[in-house]
């Protein structure tokens, strides 16, 4: 398969990454379990580099210092270090996760003032000042449209670690495989059409009827590209719940024009 690189824009960087595991797994940041929470960031990374994707040495750098972390919180408490007070022993010993959590916490800290900065800036968009005029003749009644969560990268990166898990890809084939070639071009076709076919929603999983790991990861990178020209649609129900697919007008041609 020829190598396809495609760069992920909705990662602002590890720490992001780290924060977004934190609260999907309804972690305390003041307490953090180093070994769950270097297990999924590993896996995420994995799962980047199966896919061909633009990994930052940042991320590098960060899974090598979590698995530091972890490495510092199974070696045993050295007995120098406890203090005699007053009867008592104290334990003086520094937590290393302690600088970790100091970077989350202002980490979140900025990204929630810069999320209520550009709430703020959206809504300032829509305020236009002019003289009163009568606008009764100009309302219609609306009927409000079902609403749908927007999808990000980090639900189509689980989504495809729950897909790669049922197909039992990462185990390794006790038999040998003829390797076909599955142009990415040739992927995207087959897709759109099967979607513009459909005419509603399909679920995610259903994008993915063969099992071969060249065919899944060629699947999703041409979800990816057939997302970056506007020429699909994800939604989910609710937080965490399964993906849907659908075909969307007014994308990209082939020429590159909407």
């Amino acid at each position: 398969m020829q190598e396809y690189s495609v760069k992920v824009e909705a990662f602002e960087g590890p720490l992001d990454l780290l924060l977004h595991l934190i609260n999907r797994l309804e972690i305390d940041i003041y307490d953090i379990p180093v070994a769950q929470i270097t297990e999924q960031y590993l896996l995420y990374i994995h799962t980047m580099k199966e896919l061909q994707l633009d990994v930052a040495s940042e991320y590098l750098v960060m899974a090598a210092t979590l698995i530091e972390i972890k490495s510092k919180m199974l070696l045993p408490k050295h007995d120098e270090e406890l203090m005699e007070e007053e009867g008592e022993f104290l334990n003086f010993e520094e937590d290393p996760r302690e600088e970790l959590m100091n970077r989350l916490i202002e980490y979140r800290k900025y990204k929630e003032a810069a999320n209520d900065l550009k709430e703020m800036e959206e809504e300032r968009s829509h305020l236009y000042t002019r003289p009163p005029s009568d606008l009764s003749e100009l309302m219609k009644e609306v009927k409000p449209e079902e609403v749908k969560l927007d999808v990000s990268l980090y639900d189509m990166l689980g989504a495809l670690q729950k897909l790669m898990r049922r197909k039992k890809l990462q185990k390794p084939l006790q038999t040998r495989i003829t390797r076909q070639e599955i142009p990415i071009e040739k992927r995207m076709e087959e897709l759109l059409h099967d979607l513009r076919s459909f005419r509603g929603r399909k679920h995610f999983y259903e994008l993915f009827p063969e099992s071969t790991k060249e065919y899944i990861v060629v699947t999703f990178l041409a979800l990816l590209e057939l997302l970056k020209k506007n020429n699909i649609l994800l939604e989910q129900d609710n937080n965490f719940s399964d993906i849907y697919v659908s075909y969307k007008e007014g994308g990209m041609d082939e020429n590159g024009y909407y």
